[in-house]
């Protein structure tokens, strides 16, 4: 499931509601930020314990990757996420949120061809919901603090 909007209209909420769901179901879902994800992988790598990191994400029965592209990908994450992804590809569900409309999540990608990969994959069957509207995070003045109204 791909969820994408601008900041503040419920993307993350939604994820962690489905995800509250699965726990209570009783599976195993692994719920973290892209770059946190990111910043675990190459931990992992740097210490030798990349295999049992990814193994442990693909045998999630549920991971909820929050705020995809928030941060672009240095060299080499783009291929630790691709891993992720491909590994997960029609085995086990994931749920990814964004505040990139889904034609610039190819920007996110520091290599391109892999970013393709990745993404048709990612897209492949998968619900796509796209939350539109105000931010329900407004200050006392009523502006959008990602409205760049200021």
């Amino acid at each position: 499931m791909l969820i994408v909007g601008p900041c503040g209209t419920g993307k993350r909420h939604l994820a962690q509601a489905l995800g509250h769901i699965a726990v209570r179901r009783g599976y195993d879902t692994v719920f973290a930020s892209h770059a946190k994800l990111l910043g675990q992988l190459a931990s992992a790598r740097a210490v030798g314990n990349f295999e049992r990191k990814l193994a442990a994400l693909t045998k999630a029965d549920l991971l909820i990757i929050d705020d995809f592209g928030l941060k672009p990908m240095r060299p080499g994450q783009d291929e630790y996420f691709h891993d992720v992804i491909a590994d997960r590809y029609e085995w086990r569900p994931s749920i990814i949120t964004s505040n990139l409309d889904f034609s610039g999540w190819n920007d996110a990608f520091h290599n391109k061809l892999l970013g393709g990969a990745t993404l048709d994959r990612i897209k492949h069957g998968a619900y796509q919901i796209v939350l539109d509207g105000k931010s329900y995070r407004t200050t006392r003045s009523d502006l959008s603090p990602c409205s760049g109204d200021s």
